[in-house]
């Protein structure tokens, strides 16, 4: 085998990618989105809720 083909031989095509495929992807993409801010979003709340309201009231 000369070198040329050893080093094609390792070569990987790029996918080509449908819009179908793409629309599916963004929709994947903004759900985890969305799920991840919904979950920062209750951390938030939890938090707050378990500090209670004198939070506001510590020293500086």
């Amino acid at each position: 085998m000369s070198e040329q083909d050893e080093s094609k031989r390792h070569e990987i095509a790029a996918p080509v990618w449908t819009e179908e495929q793409l629309k599916r992807r963004r929709q994947r993409n903004l759900a985890v989105a969305w799920t991840l801010a919904g979950l920062m979003l209750l951390f938030f709340i939890v938090t707050i809720v378990k500090l209670g309201g004198n939070v506001a009231n510590r020293p500086f």
